[in-house]
């Protein structure tokens, strides 16, 4: 199966949606039963979680490729980068960071695989080197 602008910006819009729902809906799963929380559960939903940042970087790789805009090409390596690092920094914990941003970075992901979708498509092999354009 070949991947396109749309198939990369729908796989990576639902994988980064899917995140956000993965991200909110585990420790809420763990606040409901208590006896879930056992180092099983925790490696699972941790390899959940890398899954998802897996799909989610082929996702990104392919639509900054076809993308006509610089900026999105640019702001889909920094916004992944930035949840790729938040993920990484859960089970590590070098730093103390609110949960909220890696709401935040999964969302802003979704919302630029569907502006992306929406507003910058290529046409044919050559838009995307010589059209470098802002949004």
């Amino acid at each position: 199966m070949k991947i396109t602008i749309y198939n990369s910006d729908y796989i990576g819009a639902i994988s980064g949606i899917l995140c956000l729902i993965h991200c909110i809906a585990t420790p809420l799963l763990f606040l409901i039963n208590v006896e879930l929380v056992t180092q099983k559960t925790i490696l699972i939903l941790q390899i959940i979680g890398y899954l998802f940042l897996i799909v989610s970087f082929l996702a990104v790789l392919k639509s900054a490729q076809n993308s006509s805009s610089y900026t999105v090409k640019v702001l889909f390596f920094v916004f992944w980068i930035l949840l790729f690092g938040l993920v990484l920094n859960e089970p590590l914990g070098f730093f103390r960071i609110p949960e909220i941003f890696t709401f935040l970075s999964a969302f802003s992901l979704s919302a630029l695989h569907i502006y992306n979708l929406k507003y910058c498509k290529c046409e044919d092999k050559n838009c995307c080197t010589s059209n470098q354009q802002f949004f």
